[in-house]
């Protein structure tokens, strides 16, 4: 696991945009694995830049996200559909046909979950996964507890990811109690991961996903366990780590 220490959020922005840029011009028929939330807003927002300033080219791009809330519709203002395609695919020139999220409103969300897996292996696998990550560890909706061995899936949200998603909804009885996500061996087959935190909330579980054993209690310590894993994190979120420690893990 590398870690590249950026000085703000803008810069973590920038750095990670870079990096998912430069993965599209390298191959057009890249497969992005793609996230939603507050810690990845300005890395889109940098993306978009990158397309209107360097013309880089989403036609042959797929994506698949990595969850949506179970029971809202996809229009729905609190969906990651609408998330994805306000922030990003309504601005760039990746073909709807090509984006893919899972379906919250499916009637068997058991198929559903399979479908989603069987579509991304169809499509040759992810080549770029982009994650945040929750304070209690959590990556995707993979709540602390979460089996290693998890393929996409339905999870009851634990009540800390409620609240911190509650900003988004007019109040907390409106946040979902679950959501459909790819699991965490879903997540391991792509072949490069590249994690974002940012902000001193995010302090402590970055530095327990360095030092902590590798635990299904915090679920973000299993990309120790990956091969091409990368870490972009601001100062504030390194905060606990020393800074012999910061220069060993960028090596």
């Amino acid at each position: 696991m590398k870690l590249i220490e950026a000085k703000d959020y803008k810069e973590m922005s920038i750095l990670a945009s870079r990096m998912i840029s430069e993965q599209v011009r390298s191959k057009k028929d890249t497969v992005l694995g793609l996230a939603t939330g507050g810690t990845v807003l300005g890395t889109y927002q940098q993306l978009i830049l990158d397309h209107q300033d360097n013309g880089t080219d989403y036609s042959e791009v797929r994506t698949f996200n990595l969850d949506e809330y179970a029971g809202l519709h996809k229009d729905d203002e609190n969906s990651y559909h609408t998330y994805m395609k306000k922030h990003f695919f309504d601005s760039v020139n990746v073909s709807a046909a090509n984006t893919h999220l899972p379906d919250g409103e499916a009637s068997d969300l058991e198929k559903e979950c399979g479908d989603y897996d069987r579509l991304i292996s169809e499509s040759g696998g992810i080549d770029l996964q982009l994650l945040g990550i929750g304070q209690n560890g959590h990556i995707g909706f993979n709540e602390p507890g979460s089996s290693f061995d998890s393929n996409t899936h339905l999870v009851k949200l634990a009540q800390s990811t409620r609240e911190a998603n509650a900003r988004y909804f007019d109040r907390i009885e409106d946040v979902p109690k679950h959501a459909v996500t790819m699991g965490i061996a879903s997540i391991m087959r792509s072949k490069k991961i590249l994690l974002l935190a940012s902000g001193v909330q995010k302090a402590a579980i970055l530095n327990d996903l360095f030092h902590a054993d590798v635990s299904e209690d915090i679920p973000a310590t299993v990309l120790r366990n990956h091969p091409n894993a990368v870490i972009i994190a601001d100062r504030e979120a390194l905060s606990k780590l020393q800074p012999d420690e910061r220069k060993m893990f960028a090596r």
